[in-house]
């Protein structure tokens, strides 16, 4: 049987990383073509090689003469109505203010405000994208997102093959993150745990260099007294959450567990709770966010350089990141 075309179209707003993720789709072995004219996307799709089968990702943007959502949604719409084509929508953006900061910083102009303000370039393009966001199969917000953590997230959900004569897979995608309160809520979080209350590791003089992800620290948490009916109660509330999310056609839900520090007990509750959701079936990933700005962090005598802080600043000023590894992970579903 002919092997399933698999084929992504990547939209979003300027600055927020579109180019990114065209080049972790790249790296993914996808052809990558970013902002032809929306007529020319069926002819390229159907001129895909049956060795280049599943693998095109192309990027629309308000950039193309004549742009409109609904042009987007109906080329998408078409490419559906082939039992040998999975198309997708996949959606980059980021706050107003992180994005008239990222233009500013590296003084660039806005695309559809070139002689005017940012700020109104922004607004223009948020209204003419509206429906491609509302529409998308996955939305990425990098307003607070490293680049290895789009990267990531891209490689999990775009990285397996289709198998021969199989749409992709359907079900719900559950993201779990760990995170520090001083730091911020988790932009993209729908359920948001606090576990401050538990007893703090960080007061361990022996525990405090470790993380959650030391079985002695896992130790530590769990003898507080109220950790396991915490913890029971939290896993039935989720249990109990996630097939109704996936009835009402929800796609993706990411459940942010935090803590003081986001080092220690977010950390240990996040793998727990992963490794209990994949063995019940669930498509699980899990983020360290603390622990992945700390292991991206210059070490020893390194000096930061003037790079951009973020995946669509290293996008937009055209410069070379090195991909870091982070704590993340996924946990496939068992059968």
């Amino acid at each position: 049987m002919t092997p399933r075309q698999r084929v992504v179209l990547v939209s979003g707003l300027s600055g927020a990383g579109k180019a990114s993720a065209l080049h972790a789709l790249e790296d993914l072995g996808f052809e990558a073509i970013d902002n032809p004219p929306l007529s020319l996307i069926e002819e390229l799709v159907s001129r895909g090689t049956p060795e280049a089968a599943a693998r095109i990702a192309v990027g629309v943007d308000a950039r193309s003469r004549g742009f409109k959502a609904e042009n987007v949604l109906a080329t998408l719409a078409r490419l559906r109505t082939h039992d040998s084509i999975d198309a997708e929508l996949l959606f980059v953006w980021a706050d107003e203010n992180v994005l008239q900061r990222r233009f500013t910083e590296t003084r660039r102009r806005h695309p559809l405000s070139p002689e005017g303000r940012v700020a109104d370039g922004i607004a223009a393009e948020q209204r003419l994208v509206a429906p491609l966001h509302e529409a998308a199969d996955l939305v990425i917000d990098t307003s607070d997102l490293p680049l290895a953590s789009l990267r990531q997230r891209i490689e999990q959900r775009y990285g397996g093959a289709v198998a021969e004569g199989e749409k992709q897979a359907p079900g719900l995608a559950v993201s779990l993150v760990s995170f520090g309160f001083p730091a911020g809520l988790p932009r993209e979080a729908d359920l948001v745990i606090d576990a401050r209350f538990l007893r703090n590791p960080h007061y361990d003089p022996e525990l405090r260099p470790r993380t959650g992800l030391d079985a002695a620290v896992g130790t530590y948490v769990e003898a507080d007294p109220v950790f396991a009916e915490f913890f029971d109660r939290l896993a039935g509330m989720i249990l109990l959450l996630l097939p109704r999310f996936r009835l009402e056609g929800k796609k993706y839900l990411t459940i942010a567990i935090g803590c003081t520090g986001g080092r220690h007990r977010s950390v240990y509750i996040v793998e727990k709770l992963a490794s209990l959701l994949g063995s019940s079936g669930w498509r699980v990933s899990t983020t360290h966010r603390e622990l992945a700005r700390e292991n991206a962090a210059p070490r020893g005598g390194e000096q930061p350089g003037p790079e951009p802080r973020n995946a669509a600043q290293l996008a937009d000023a055209g410069n070379s990141a090195k991909t870091i590894q982070t704590t993340e992970q996924v946990v496939k579903a068992s059968s």
